[in-house]
């Protein structure tokens, strides 16, 4: 049976991505597809691969955070590489609660300004 062979069309589509990002992908070598002249083809690995770049980003992880990942399956295998996931999420993991922390004290704080406001504008309109 043949491997099943994506077009830079049918990747950009299947990942939702712009060509340009796909492009990238490529130039920071992420991914290398298959040439066949100026036609590129993009088989089970590379799909494999762009699976884990999603996720990767969606996680908030850099891009070089993940081309170094994607490498250590490449020189060191599947153990290795799932080690170094688990590192890098626990650190990941640690950075997006201190964005949460953030966040909620921004949302907190804006309430509290708005809240503020809104009795100022009621006071205003109630002695107009």
């Amino acid at each position: 049976m043949a491997e099943t062979r994506l077009s830079f069309k049918e990747m950009c589509a299947k990942f939702a991505v712009t060509p340009r990002t796909l492009r990238y992908y490529e130039y920071i070598e992420l991914l290398q597809p298959e040439r066949d002249g100026r036609t590129r083809l993009y088989g089970p690995r590379e799909c494999a691969r762009m699976t884990l770049i999603m996720r990767g980003r969606k996680y908030g992880f850099q891009l070089e955070e993940i081309r170094q990942w994607l490498l250590i399956y490449e020189d060191e295998g599947t153990a290795a590489q799932m080690q170094a996931f688990v590192e890098m999420a626990d650190r990941q993991l640690l950075q997006l609660a201190e964005q949460r922390a953030q966040l909620d004290d921004a949302i907190a704080e804006l309430k509290r300004v708005r809240e503020e406001t809104a009795r100022t504008v009621a006071m205003g309109e109630s002695t107009a």
